[in-house]
């Protein structure tokens, strides 16, 4: 029986998400408001043509992560292929005190934690990201300037992701506090945290291993547009 991390997409959206996906046979692909996933139930050719035509339909750009590549897919074109750490926490590190507030966010939000995440890349962001999970973040004079929160969910298990800091108000430990937060909730409820780095990522790979979490496997992050 497979682990429900080997196809986090799968176990996710077809699971407590399932409500976000988009489905066409057996392929589905995240709504584009809220995510750039995609995932099949095999690779037999009426699945893989099932996908193509998510692609076509609703246009932009979806991404596979999977422990091996995938065969192709009719319709489509390899834009970007990447290794990635899929990485747990079984322990986490104990919190250090800190003199900034933990804020919840919420809808009000939404356009600066958007800003902030086009701004520094720390993976697909887009309009209702915020909406996979809980979100937190740090304001200095009001301002969003860094934030952590959830992705996916597949059963028994949260992904941290959005983690992200303002390049003016690095180097104040605020990604890596946000993420024990965000981490430390996950645990409270009974779940395991997990997370995707860069394989070549060895920076942000020594943090999250400072923190706490621990490699469990490589996963291959193929994204497809429509050819």
């Amino acid at each position: 029986m497979s682990h429900p991390l080997d196809r986090p997409v799968w176990s996710a959206f077809t699971g407590r998400q399932a409500d976000l996906a988009l489905r066409d046979g057996g392929a589905l692909r995240v709504h584009p408001d809220f995510g750039l996933f995609a995932a099949t139930a095999d690779d037999g050719p009426e699945t893989l043509e099932a996908l193509g035509r998510l692609v076509r339909a609703h246009g932009g750009e979806v991404g596979l992560v999977e422990r091996f590549d995938p065969p192709p897919v009719p319709g489509t074109t390899v834009v970007n292929r990447a290794l990635c750490w899929q990485m747990t926490a079984d322990t986490l590190a104990e919190p250090k005190p800190v003199d900034f507030e933990i804020l919840p966010l919420t809808n009000a939000d939404a356009p600066e934690m958007l800003a902030l995440a086009t701004l520094t890349a720390p993976g697909p962001f887009f309009s209702r990201t915020h909406e996979l999970g809980d979100f937190v973040g740090v304001k200095v004079g009001g301002r969003l300037v860094a934030m952590a929160g959830e992705r996916m969910r597949p059963d028994g298990f949260t992904e941290v992701s959005g983690v992200c800091a303002h390049p003016d108000h690095r180097g104040k430990g605020y990604a890596a506090r946000l993420m024990l937060h965000v981490a430390g909730k996950i645990v409270d409820r009974g779940e395991t945290p997990f997370l995707h780095s860069y394989a070549h990522n060895a920076g942000a790979i020594a943090l999250y291993e400072a923190l706490g979490f621990r490699f469990r496997c490589e996963q291959v992050l193929t994204v497809l547009a429509a050819a």
